[in-house]
C-alpha cells in the first residue's frame, strides 16, 4: 500500500486573459501549495480500479477524477505495452480540502495518484509525459506535480516556476458554500466590451519581496465578482473576515475559499483564533496554514 499527501493550492493572482474558441478561458495566475492536506491510501490487491472518499459530496464512480487518473495511467502504460504487475488500484481518500473551495483539492488528488503510480511502475514516464497526461484531466493537474510556486497562463497548464516567493502564513476560511467552476467562468461578462485587465508585473509590485505584509496588499481576482454574485455568502464572508482581521481578504480560484497573508506565524494564528472565537457555532470552518516552496506532501 501507498500513504501520501494530496495539498491544496492557492491563487495569489488571478487574470483572465481571453476565451478561446472551445470555450476554456485562458488565464495568468500565481499558484502557491499550501500544507492543507487531502490523505489518500493506494492500495493493489483488489480487481480494477475503486474510489472511497468519507466525503459525502464527492462521487466514488467512474467520474471521480483519482479514478480518472488510475485509469488513464492503466491506459496509458497499455500503450506503452508495459502491463501494469498488479490486479487492481484502490484509492480511499480523507477529504481536508474544503470540496467546491477553489483550492485544487481533485486536481491534486488526481495528480498525487498518477505520480505514486508511476513511482510504483519504477518511473515508467518522464514527468513531462507524466505532465501531459494530467493536463488531459484539468488543467490544475500538472502544477501539483511541481512542487512549488508557479506562474500559471494559458488554461493553467503553462506554468513557470516562481522561485522568490517568501514562506507566508495564511488564515483561510471555508465560508461553508461550494462554487461551481462552471457557473463563475459563464458569469464573467465576456462580451464585445469586455476588457481584461492584467498589469499585475509578477515581480516584487505582486507581494513585498524582502519586508514584512502589512495586510493592504492588493491581489486581484477577475473571478471574485462572479462567484460573489452567484454565492452571496462568500462576500458576506469576506466583509467579515477583513474587519475581523483587520487586513485584506482574498478568494482563491472560482471560490469559494478565503485568505489573508501573514509574514509570521505569531499572526496568522492570533487571526486564526479570533475567526474561530467568532464562528465557532456557524458553517464557516477556519485553517491556519503554510504557503511557499516545495510544499508538495507525496
Amino acid at each position: 500500500m501507498i500513504r501520501l499527501l494530496s495539498p491544496a493550492k492557492i491563487n495569489l493572482f488571478l487574470h483572465v486573459t481571453g476565451r478561446r474558441p472551445d470555450g476554456f478561458h485562458e488565464l495568468y495566475s500565481l499558484m502557491a501549495p499550501i500544507d492543507l492536506c487531502d490523505r489518500i491510501d493506494i492500495s493493489f490487491s483488489a480487481d480494477g480500479v475503486s474510489v472511497l472518499c468519507d466525503h459525502p459530496h464527492v462521487p466514488e464512480d467512474e467520474s471521480n477524477i483519482a479514478h480518472k487518473a488510475a485509469v488513464l495511467f492503466s491506459e496509458a502504460c497499455d500503450q506503452k505495452n508495459v502491463p501494469l504487475p498488479f490486479g487492481g488500484i484502490a484509492i480511499a481518500i480523507e477529504k481536508n480540502i474544503p470540496v467546491g473551495g477553489g483550492l485544487g483539492g481533485g486536481s491534486s488528488n488526481a495528480a498525487m495518484v498518477l505520480m505514486a503510480l508511476n513511482q510504483k511502475m519504477g518511473h515508467l514516464f518522464a514527468n513531462d509525459e507524466l505532465m501531459r497526461l494530467g493536463v488531459t484531466l484539468g488543467a490544475d493537474v500538472p502544477f501539483f506535480m511541481g512542487g512549488g510556486p508557479a506562474f500559471a497562463t494559458g488554461i493553467g497548464e503553462g506554468l513557470s516556476p516562481c522561485t522568490d516567493l517568501p514562506d507566508y502564513w495564511l488564515v483561510l476560511c471555508d465560508p461553508g458554500v461550494s462554487a461551481s467552476t462552471v457557473k463563475v467562468f459563464g458569469k464573467l461578462g465576456f462580451g464585445l466590451t469586455f476588457k481584461p485587465d492584467c498589469t499585475i508585473n509578477p515581480g516584487s509590485n505582486v507581494l513585498p519581496i524582502g519586508r514584512a505584509l502589512d495586510g493592504r496588499e492588493k491581489l486581484q481576482n477577475d473571478l471574485e465578482g462572479p462567484a460573489c454574485e452567484l454565492y452571496p455568502e462568500i462576500g458576506a464572508t469576506k466583509e467579515e473576515m477583513a474587519l475581523l482581521l483587520q487586513r485584506n481578504v482574498y478568494m482563491s480560484g472560482s471560490g469559494s475559499s478565503l485568505f489573508a497573508l501573514y509574514s509570521d506565524h505569531d499572526g496568522a494564528k492570533a487571526g486564526f483564533d479570533r475567526l474561530r472565537k467568532a464562528w465557532k457555532n456557524g458553517s464557516r470552518h477556519v485553517y491556519l496554514s503554510r504557503v511557499g516552496q516545495n510544499r508538495r506532501c507525496v
